[in-house]
């Protein structure tokens, strides 16, 4: 995608420095959990999953950002397999994802797992690690929310109703897991917000934001390699069909959607300290709520960034 589609964002990026201590461990958890042939191999290293962990946790410390890293192959990695053949056999799908649930409830993993199996329950027991009951359920549900998804995402693929705006929706924002790297902000920063603030309506249409934009341009970007092998819960597809116009004018109508949804995402961040004081937050309940925030518009930004520069997407 040229660069004159790329979303003005008013949010800046940085980018952790402990990128290539990340690199090396995750080098060697992609060994331990074969989700590839090759841990090297060039293709995957041209995505560089560690500078998008660098981007969107860039406080991160070293074993953090390591754990982000595996979390972000993981995520791409378990997405691809399903591309193929498979990611149109939604009954094989689901007890794959099933065992993964399984997993998040406490369930004794069978002698001959799958890397996939073994490489989740290593994520989420490292993520899971001395965080409170109540992050650990929240973290739990949005994790089942994204592997369940898959199924439905494996069967539009067979499907001949097309989904509209609402059914892309409910299930893209399953798939796209944006919820599970939100809650990932605490995790890292060693923190946990409180109830108030994380279910204040402000900062739950900044949080929907967050993980909304990053969807509609990464199915601009995508568009190109999905369409062909029959996926249909892309926002292009639909805006083509609503407009009956070409891809190109539904990209630029998508782009533009996206580029509202910053500036009201700016809107509302900018309204946060009036959100504190209503709510009688103390300083330090501030300070937690704040560093949230930011954790949510810096992933945003930081992915965008990375968006327009991996190898993931040249080939569109």
């Amino acid at each position: 995608m040229s660069d004159d589609t790329s979303l003005q964002i008013p949010f800046p990026h940085r980018r952790s420095p402990h990128g290539p201590y990340a690199a090396e461990l995750h080098r060697a958890w992609l060994t331990r959990h074969p989700l590839l042939p090759d841990p090297t191999h060039p293709s995957y290293a041209h995505w560089d999953v560690v500078a998008l962990a660098a981007l969107g946790y860039p406080d991160a410390g070293q074993d953090e950002l390591t754990l982000a890293a595996d979390l972000m192959g993981f995520y791409f990695l378990f997405d691809d397999q399903f591309d193929g053949p498979l990611g149109r056999r939604p009954a094989e799908v689901a007890p794959i994802c099933e065992r993964l649930i399984a997993i998040l409830h406490g369930a004794a993993r069978p002698d001959r797992s799958s890397a996939v199996e073994t490489a989740f329950a290593d994520l989420w027991n490292r993520s899971a690690h001395g965080m409170p009951a109540r992050w650990q359920a929240r973290a739990a549900y949005n994790w089942e929310w994204y592997l369940a998804s898959h199924p439905a995402e494996a069967a539009g693929r067979i499907s001949e109703r097309p989904p509209d705006r609402d059914g892309y929706l409910a299930l893209r924002r399953g798939t796209a897991a944006m919820e599970t790297i939100f809650d990932m902000v605490e995790r890292l920063g060693h923190f946990e917000v409180p109830a108030a603030v994380l279910h204040h309506p402000v900062l739950r249409q900044i949080r929907q934001l967050a993980a909304d934009i990053p969807s509609l341009s990464n199915d601009v970007r995508s568009f190109p390699l999905e369409a062909p092998r029959g996926d249909v819960n892309n926002l292009v597809l639909i805006v083509q069909r609503e407009r009956h116009c070409s891809a190109e004018e539904a990209c630029a109508v998508v782009m533009a959607e996206a580029q509202l949804m910053v500036e009201r995402c700016r809107e509302l961040y900018e309204q946060l300290p009036d959100v504190h004081r209503e709510l009688g937050l103390s300083r330090v309940e501030r300070s937690i709520a704040q560093r949230y925030a930011d954790g949510l518009v810096t992933w945003l930004a930081g992915y965008l960034d990375w968006e327009a520069r991996t190898g993931r997407y040249l080939a569109a």
